[in-house]
């Protein structure tokens, strides 16, 4: 089975609790995690995936020149 959905899914999470912290900071209080993920879906979450399937990408071209 592999593991990589599983890790992407931490990653997104991960990304997702600090936006929740970043607002919950502004707001001066808890924001609540449906808040938060709305606001992070619409906002930045198709930047952040571009953002890391490029850097994906660029490990997999260097692994590849390695071997």
């Amino acid at each position: 089975m592999p593991l990589e959905p599983y890790r992407e899914f931490l990653a997104e999470r991960e990304e997702l609790l600090r936006h929740k912290w970043v607002l919950s900071e502004a707001a001066g209080r808890d924001v609540g995690f449906e808040v938060a993920l709305v606001d992070w879906a619409f906002k930045h979450r198709s930047g952040w995936r571009q953002k890391r399937d490029l850097v994906a990408s660029v490990g997999t071209r260097k692994s590849a020149k390695i071997a």
